[in-house]
């Protein structure tokens, strides 16, 4: 079992795998994004390498790439019966950068099981049933549970639920598109009344902009436990669209628009003031390369 007190002290996390793969020539399969990179053998290597490149900036945690490996997604593209098979490599993969960095923890994926950015209103043991599918594929590979990009605390709720009997902690990472509130209408601050903290590892805004995470600081602070971000660099995090699969895909940065300005040193300076004011989980997500990692991990 992994300290429950890991994040109270600095710690740096990987940045944003799918795009990173869409950078180095990752061909995208329809909206699958970066599981095209866990159905694809010929791409398994260079998931491994960006795992690697990752940790040798400084990352001291890895989250598997299972964030488009959920179910929704793979029935979009006609392709559910890789279901287990894609969660379970995307485990392998991460498990296998222990041997050459024994140190590193592997955050076990959970993304929003329905839509992204949005709030899933689906029925609760729909999405409790989809998380605990998920997750029990990637937990024999893991140290711990992320949360990754939630958009409502009925979700994370449920999400827990999901895990109890697991007996491993875990990481939340809930969403923020604009302002103060998450996509469902609630505010950070209703998260603590509603989470059972018994293996609470902290709380992040995940794939949020510098200048959200800012606006949002002194609330998530004020929960009183070890917080944090993965910063990305779109323009904007608007719920993205269904896609025709018969039109070409585009890659999520044609839909939801890239930033020019936000350089190593430039999201490093946002870290720096955000870890002055007490943030201890220092990660990126979407657009964030190792060379943001890096600068983060000259941070600690």
């Amino acid at each position: 079992m992994m300290n429950l007190d890991f994040f109270k002290k600095v710690r740096i996390l990987d940045g944003g795998m799918g795009q990173e793969l869409l950078a180095r020539g990752m061909r995208p399969k329809g909206t699958l994004w970066s599981a095209s990179a866990l159905i694809d053998e010929k791409y398994h290597k260079l998931l491994f390498d960006t795992h690697i490149d990752f940790i040798k900036a400084g990352a001291e945690v890895i989250v598997t790439t299972t964030f488009a490996s959920r179910k929704i997604r793979l029935i979009e593209n006609n392709c559910e019966n890789k279901f287990e098979y894609i969660n379970r490599k995307a485990g392998e993969i991460a498990k296998k950068t222990k041997d050459q960095f024994p140190n590193v923890l592997i955050a076990g994926g959970l993304p929003p099981q329905n839509l992204t950015y949005r709030a899933d209103n689906r029925p609760d043991n729909e999405i409790r049933n989809d998380f605990l599918d998920q997750a029990k594929l990637i937990e024999p590979y893991i140290d711990f549970f992320y949360f990754d990009v939630l958009s409502s605390i009925n979700e994370i709720k449920i999400g827990i639920e999901s895990i109890k009997k697991f007996n491993k902690p875990y990481l939340v990472g809930i969403h923020i598109s604009e302002g103060t509130k998450l996509p469902s209408g609630e505010k950070i601050s209703d998260l603590i009344n509603n989470l059972d903290t018994d293996k609470l590892l902290g709380v992040t805004l995940s794939c949020v902009s510098p200048e959200n995470f800012q606006i949002n600081l002194s609330e998530i602070k004020n929960l009183g436990i070890p917080f944090g971000f993965k910063l990305n660099g779109f323009v904007k995090t608007n719920p993205i669209p269904k896609l025709d699969n018969n039109k070409k895909t585009k890659n999520p940065k044609e839909l939801l628009g890239i930033r020019k300005d936000l350089t190593p040193a430039k999201m490093a300076d946002f870290a720096k003031r955000f870890k002055d004011a007490g943030a201890t989980i220092l990660g990126g997500c979407c657009e964030t390369r190792p060379s943001h990692i890096e600068a983060f991990s000259k941070l600690k």
